[in-house]
């Protein structure tokens, strides 16, 4: 007899690199809810987005595809009405399905469709959206919410800083919000037969970086010891333009985040709002963990921690994100824990991505691999019926004009990484990088030109081309031989 269909509380917070849990060595983060999924379940430490901008990342996680191939390749774009998100599928299934945050497969500026993200078929059946917190927008449920409690949404420059805002307080922030909707739905579903799923898409720490003041305070007294963003003077000169104009201003705007202007103490105190954020996003896990134990369900509920793509903060001397694929930006967490899985308290070091995601939640319900899904499942590392140390051989990820900013050309560029090696194609400008990461982890040299890499550079385009051929939709299916 197959065990019940395990419920799962997804957790996706926005521009969250690798590099900031306690549980992946960071020392001056409090992420103890986090860690203690990581002692529970799997870390994966290699596991990446197939793009480092939003939209195209999250088609791509929903349907387990390329982004080339969802047809959602940049931020502003509509999912086409014919793809089909794991929400859907395992709707369809019997899910309960739930939202609470962003989703942002479509066009959601409030200058367009009066200020919402309009919806294909996603499989939601709540959906308490709040694209980002501000209040660009009548239909942002967050502020619905601050209604109800009688309270204004309000940021301010952080002491005057230009680079760091004071946010919400944290009993009105956008992150317990988010949180909250997540409990009251898990409240509501205990003691039914009916299986659910619940995204809960923060926005943090996505910019501004604006955590509560008290989150914040907490670093000031060791401002100084917060290590600078990794950054070479003039390493920038032999790699693509776009990293150029966005070290003069993130998103190519001088007045953003100007990395050669701003001083020590200003990049210090961007990391340490960033770090606040992520500390607020480590308690509100602990209060939905906390629910699920109380109500009964923590035993069967498969819970995913991870983020969609990463935050370059100030590493390459560029802030933001953008046309380029350093592992800040594109190497992301994944946690994973709960029923079925055997290796609990490891961490795999295989090369994952995303889209596998998709796939992985399919296996975890019980059903059955869906054509058109690219993404590999992660089920069989989770439950012991493949090793840990190796899922992909490599890695790709895709940019193709995914965001306004650069023009006169547009940026469209291709990356593949395996184990030793990193190779970005930036087909706009016929030029790249390639970076030895054994011998330069923090891909600071850019050997594309350099001749004694050339074979090396030429496996790589290989492999990047192969990749490339694999983008190809599958669907529709053959038939029949002709």
């Amino acid at each position: 007899m197959s065990s019940p269909r395990p419920n799962i509380l997804w957790i996706c917070t926005d521009q969250q690199r690798f590099d900031t849990l306690g549980c992946a060595g960071n020392s001056f983060v409090q992420t103890p809810h986090i860690d203690r999924l990581a002692q529970q379940g799997v870390r994966f430490e290699h596991a990446y987005c197939q793009s480092p901008i939003c939209t195209p990342s999250r088609a791509s996680f929903l349907t387990g595809r390329y982004p080339r191939t969802t047809r959602c390749r940049a931020n502003g774009q509509m999912m086409p009405a014919d793809e089909r998100l794991v929400t859907k599928l395992l709707h369809d299934a019997g899910y309960t399905c739930g939202l609470s945050g962003k989703l942002h497969i479509a066009p959601c500026h409030p200058s367009v469709n009066h200020g919402t993200e309009p919806r294909i078929d996603d499989g939601y059946d709540e959906f308490h959206w709040s694209h980002h917190p501000q209040p660009d927008w009548p239909t942002n449920a967050y502020h619905h919410w601050l209604h109800e409690r009688g309270v204004v949404y309000k940021t301010e420059p952080f002491r005057g800083s230009a680079h760091v805002k004071a946010g919400m307080p944290a009993a009105h922030h956008q992150t317990t919000w988010c949180a909250q909707m997540a409990i009251n739905f898990m409240e509501a579903q205990a003691g039914r037969a009916q299986p659910w799923l619940f995204s809960v898409n923060i926005f943090d720490p996505h910019h501004a970086f604006d955590p509560p003041v008290a989150y914040l305070e907490r670093y000031l007294a060791k401002l100084d010891t917060i290590p600078l963003p990794q950054y070479v003077p003039g390493e920038l000169a032999d790699k693509p333009q776009y990293q150029q104009m966005d070290h003069a201003g993130a998103y190519n705007n001088a007045n953003l985040h100007p990395f050669a202007a701003m001083t020590a103490e200003e990049h210090r105190l961007v990391t340490a709002a960033y770090w606040a954020m992520i500390d607020l996003i480590d308690v509100q896990v602990g209060r939905m963990m906390a629910a699920l134990e109380r109500t009964g369900q923590l035993e069967n509920t498969l819970v995913i921690f991870m983020s969609d793509h990463g935050e370059m903060l100030g590493d390459h001397g560029i802030y933001l994100k953008g046309p380029y694929f350093y592992e800040p930006l594109i190497r992301v967490p994944l946690i994973v824990c709960g029923p079925g899985i055997s290796q609990r308290g490891q961490t795999s070091n295989a090369l994952v991505e995303l889209m596998d995601i998709a796939p992985t939640l399919l296996d975890a319900a019980q059903q059955p691999p869906q054509p058109g899904i690219q993404g590999r499942s992660l089920w069989p590392l989770l439950t012991g019926q493949a090793s840990l140390a190796h899922h992909h051989d490599d890695v790709y990820c895709e940019y193709y004009n995914a965001m306004p900013w650069h023009r006169e050309p547009t940026a469209q560029a291709t990356m593949i990484r395996t184990d030793t090696h990193k190779m970005v194609a930036v087909h706009s400008l016929n030029t790249g990088e390639l970076y030895d990461l054994r011998a330069d982890p923090t891909e600071t040299r850019n050997l594309w030109n350099d001749p004694t890499y050339q074979e090396v550079k030429t496996e790589m385009l290989l492999r990047l081309c192969n990749r490339m051929a694999w983008t190809v939709d599958p669907l529709p299916t053959r038939q029949s031989q002709w």
